[in-house]
């Protein structure tokens, strides 16, 4: 610290130059930021909460240059507890957090309506939670892996439901639809089919990811699927005919790895002055058999 930096004797506040941003409040006996104070970052950022010996810490206020926000508790300078998040489109995230990932439970409110409330693991929606795709109207509720539904899950439709398994966001396996209010079953199958109509890059390959979207961690529909359902009885609703429903599994979260902390460093190093808000990790979801431009067009809907 060079000797214009230096504060008086005794001194616990007072503004702090660049290049490490403007800041007003209190400070240790290091003269690092300590305690409660309000910094405006080089790349243009606000912050306004708590420190501790330096970091971020506590509860705290960070908004970014480009208008994003996120409100809540701060660990060593690291997005950590219970805070909200809101983008500038307006998606907003409310839940918890651990090492700067959305991790625990939350509700991701997007920006086109739908909503998902449940469980996430390192940023992705993992483990038990309820999706409502608002435009169509359908509920999904089941387990969910790596961002995408996997594993047994059911799908509101509003008068029929879907109960069964799904593989990345597809309904897939045996499974079955309940009509009018608990009345009746159809029992049967998914399949998942090419679609002709899609332009493959190799017979065995096939696009998981929108390549209209940069962030590599969207979790959408595979591209070129068509989920088909083949019917094969009728009966009177038996509950002991249903599928395994899903459960809220609890996720064990292993200690803080070599990977964990290789992976934040590289996140940093690539945001790193670029005074911008962290890359979406999310995108909203079709709702899995009415996704539009990939839906066979003589798929039909189960009748009783």
């Amino acid at each position: 610290m060079s000797a214009e930096d230096a504060a008086p004797e005794g001194a616990r506040e007072g503004p702090e130059p660049y290049p490490y941003g403007r800041y007003e409040g209190a400070r240790d006996d290091q003269l690092d930021r300590h305690g409660f104070g309000r910094a405006v970052l080089p790349n243009g950022d606000i912050y306004e909460g708590f420190y501790n010996h330096g970091k971020r810490h506590g509860k705290g206020l960070y908004v970014f240059k480009n208008g994003a926000r996120y409100d809540g508790d701060w660990k060593n300078g690291l997005k950590y507890g219970n805070g909200e998040f809101i983008y500038p489109d307006g998606t907003r995230y409310v839940g918890e957090w651990k090492r700067d990932f959305k991790q625990g439970k939350g509700i991701y409110y997007y920006a086109n309506g739908d909503t998902y409330e449940g469980s996430w693991y390192k940023g992705l929606r993992h483990g038990y939670g309820t999706y409502i795709h608002k435009s169509v109207n359908v509920i999904h509720t089941g387990n969910w892996k790596e961002g995408r539904m996997e594993g047994p899950g059911i799908l509101d439709y509003g008068c029929y439901k879907y109960h069964g398994k799904f593989e990345k966001n597809l309904p897939k396996g045996p499974g079955c639809f309940v009509f009018e209010n608990n009345k009746y079953m159809q029992h049967g199958f998914y399949v998942n089919l090419r679609n002709p109509a899609f332009d493959y890059v190799g017979a065995d390959k096939l696009a998981l990811d929108d390549t209209n979207l940069d962030s590599p961690e969207y979790r959408g529909n595979p591209r070129g699927i068509v989920p088909l359902w083949r019917a094969r009885s009728v009966t009177s609703f038996k509950e002991e005919l249903l599928p395994p429903e899903p459960l809220d599994l609890p996720i064990v979260d292993s200690q803080q790895s070599l990977m964990d902390i290789i992976g934040y460093l590289q996140r940093f190093d690539q945001d790193a002055g670029a005074g911008k808000v962290e890359a979406e990790e999310e995108q909203h979801l079709t709702s899995p058999v009415t996704e539009k431009g990939d839906a066979a067009e003589d798929f039909q809907l189960p009748i009783n």
